[in-house]
C-alpha cells in the first residue's frame, strides 16, 4: 500500500519552523524543555542557531560542558544548515512535530513528550491514533505457546473488527500479534525502539517491511541515530498514549509490558490481562495485575464485544466516550471525490479543487482504497483502479 498522508501537517507552524525544530531536536542532549526555552528566549530557533554562545540563557540541568556540546553541533552543520538538513529529513514530510495537525495531542501531555515522530507506511492511520482509536497488545519476549497463540488470535480478532493493533515489533508477544493482524488483513502499528533504517531483532526484517507496507512504523529516532537500551523501554509510553485500551499477554515482574500496564492505569485506560500458568516466571507480572484489578481476558471475542466496531470497519460508529469517524465505506463510496480524482491527482490538487482539508480527504481516499476503487502512488498521488 502507498502512503496516505493526513495533510496539511502544519497547524500554525511554518515549514521553516518544523525543520529548525527537527534540526535542534537531533542535537545530543537537547530535549523538550531546552527547545521551549530556546524558542522563548530567542523568539525563533533559527535565531538561536546564529546567536553567540554567551547569549544563551541558563538551560535547566545543562552546564557549561553541555553548552559546548551544543556549540560543536552547530559548527558541524555550519552557519546555513537548512539545505543539507532538509534533504536529510526529506523536507520533514514523513515526520510529525508537535505543531502538526495530525500529531496526537495527547503525546504533549506525557512526562517526556516526543520531539518528533518519524514514520513509514499508511499515514491515513494517524487520525485513528490521534483519537486513540487503536488497541495496544504487549507482553514478554519469551512467552509460552499459549501466550503466543493468544497474541496471534488477538491481533487477528482486532483486525477483523476494524481496530489498528499497536505493539513494539519485539520477539514473542509483539511479533505474534502483528502477524495475526497482518494475516487477517488488518493495519498493525509498530512503535520502534530503533530508527526506521534499523531492524531489531535482525530476523524481523521481513515482518518490519510488511508492517511498513500495510500498516505503520513509528519511531522517535532519526535515521542513523545510535540504538540505546533505554530506547526500547521509552517506547512503552508512546504505545499506551496511542491506544484506547491495553492488553497484556504474559509478562514477568520486571518488564516493559508491566510498565505499559501501569501507564494505562494512570491514564484511566481499560486494561485486560490474559491469565497464565501461576507457576510460570514469565507470567508472574501479568498474573499479579489480575490480583490488582485488571480485567481477565479469556477469549479475544470478549475484547471485541466490549470495544465494538473499530474505526477501520465499514459502518463504524463512535464507541465509548471517544469520538471517531468511519474510515471505510461500501462502494460506490464517494462519487464526488472520484469525479475530482479523474484518472490521477495529488492530495494537494484534490484539497484545492474540493476546498476541503486534506486530512478529511485522506480518510475518504482510504475508504476508496479499501473498496478497491483507487490506488495510492508515490508522491502523495492517487489513481483510479
Amino acid at each position: 500500500m502507498g502512503e496516505l498522508v493526513p495533510l496539511p501537517l502544519r497547524q500554525g507552524w511554518s515549514q521553516d519552523r518544523r525543520l529548525w525544530w527537527l534540526l535542534w531536536a537531533s542535537c545530543p542532549g537537547v530535549g523538550w524543555v531546552t527547545l521551549r526555552v530556546l524558542e522563548a528566549h530567542f523568539g525563533a530557533l533559527e535565531a538561536a542557531w546564529a546567536a553567540p554562545l554567551g547569549a544563551f540563557p541558563a538551560l535547566p540541568g545543562r552546564g557549561r560542558q553541555a553548552l559546548d556540546l551544543l556549540d560543536r553541533f552547530r559548527r558541524h552543520w555550519g552557519a546555513a544548515p537548512m539545505a543539507r538538513w532538509a534533504q536529510r529529513v526529506q523536507g520533514g514530510r514523513r515526520v510529525l512535530v508537535p505543531g502538526d495537525r495530525a500529531s496526537p495531542a495527547q503525546l504533549g501531555e506525557l512526562e517526556r513528550p516526543p520531539l518528533a515522530l518519524h514514520w513509514q507506511g499508511c499515514g491515513s492511520l494517524w487520525p485513528c491514533l490521534r483519537l486513540r482509536q487503536a488497541v495496544a497488545v504487549v507482553g514478554t519476549r519469551r512467552p509460552s505457546r499459549h501466550g503466543l497463540a493468544m497474541a496471534e488470535a488477538l491481533g487477528s480478532a482486532l483486525a477483523a473488527a476494524g481496530w489498528p493493533v499497536v505493539s513494539g515489533l519485539a520477539d514473542g508477544i509483539d511479533a505474534a500479534c502483528h502477524r495475526g493482524c497482518l494475516a487477517a488483513g488488518g493495519r498493525p502499528v509498530a512503535v520502534l525502539g530503533t530508527p526506521l533504517d534499523r531492524v531489531y531483532p535482525r530476523h524481523h526484517t521481513s515482518l518490519q517491511r510488511e508492517v511498513g507496507e500495510r500498516g505503520l512504523l513509528v519511531t522517535e529516532h532519526l535515521a542513523g541515530a545510535p540504538v540505546l537500551p533505554g530506547h526500547f523501554a521509552s517506547r512503552n509510553r508512546l504505545q499506551v498514549a496511542l491506544a484506547r485500551a491495553v492488553v497484556v499477554v504474559e509478562c514477568p515482574e520486571r518488564s516493559g509490558a508491566l510498565h505499559s500496564a501501569r501507564l494505562a492505569w494512570r491514564q484511566q485506560l481499560p486494561l485486560w490481562v490474559v491469565p497464565a500458568d501461576a507457576m510460570r516466571t514469565a507470567a508472574r507480572g501479568s498474573n499479579r495485575l489480575l490480583g490488582e484489578g485488571a480485567s481477565a481476558l479469556l477469549e479475544p471475542a470478549d475484547l471485541v464485544h466490549q470495544l465494538g466496531r473499530g474505526p477501520l470497519r465499514p459502518g463504524s460508529t463512535a464507541t465509548g466516550s471517544l469520538p471517531t469517524a468511519p474510515l471505510a465505506a461500501d462502494p460506490p463510496a464517494d462519487p464526488e471525490l472520484l469525479r475530482a480524482l479523474g484518472e490521477r491527482a495529488s492530495l494537494d490538487q484534490l484539497s484545492q479543487q474540493l476546498r476541503q482539508p486534506a486530512g478529511n480527504l485522506a480518510r475518504r481516499l482510504l475508504a476508496l482504497e479499501l473498496a478497491g476503487l483507487v490506488r495510492a502512488e508515490p508522491g502523495l498521488h492517487w489513481s483510479r483502479v
